[in-house]
């Protein structure tokens, strides 16, 4: 029985040691070299102060902001209960649900028209999503511009200057940092617009 046991240990051990100290000290130091901003956290900052974080979405409200996806938790982007609905697609839930978004979308936005973009009704399986895609940036820009008094051109210019493009050029798709925009709005101009 003995004889058994120690190649059993020696081998838990072992894979213990590689799996849970070895490989993620190589990981992380791969992350620290090749990629120090995300890797650390990617915190936007003002001069001094700390904005928000760039992994993680922001509640954005006012009709001068850009409003990011729908997050499922409660309160919304709370990192500590990360998680999505778990609803079907056929769950009535959830169709419930993206129907309420679109009705409030339509009467939030009603001088756009035809198709919404898909994130900007559901919610991501994290609830933590930061980004749209430019058609989620760009299907809110009429009631922005109205809201800041800006030209729309004005307002798509900033959503083409703050894209982030696919990492290497292939991995992921372009998007827009929800909170990352909203700052660069608020440093163009800002007349009576809320968050």
């Amino acid at each position: 029985m003995q004889a058994n046991l120690r190649p059993l240990l020696v081998l838990f051990f072992g894979l213990t040691a590689l799996t849970g100290g070895a490989y993620p000290l190589l990981v992380n130091g791969l992350a620290q070299l090749l990629f120090p901003g995300p890797a650390n956290g990617g915190l936007i900052r003002e001069g001094e102060r700390v904005v928000g974080a760039r992994p993680i979405g922001q509640v954005f409200t006012g009709a001068g902001y850009f409003h990011g996806r729908p997050s499922a938790l409660s309160p919304a982007y709370d990192a500590k209960t990360s998680g999505g609905s778990n609803l079907g697609p056929t769950n009535p839930a959830l169709l419930a649900a993206v129907r309420a978004r679109v009705e409030a979308l339509q009467a939030e936005n009603p001088k756009r028209s035809g198709a919404i973009p898909v994130e900007l009704v559901t919610t991501s399986a994290s609830g933590l999503d930061p980004d749209l895609s430019p058609a989620g940036a760009m299907y809110q820009v009429p009631r922005i511009a109205e809201a800041r008094q800006l030209p729309e051109a004005a307002v798509y210019a900033l959503i083409n200057e703050v894209q982030e493009l696919p990492l290497f050029g292939i991995f992921g798709e372009v998007r827009v940092n929800v909170l990352a925009l909203n700052l660069a709005l608020d440093r163009k101009a800002a007349p009576g617009a809320s968050r």
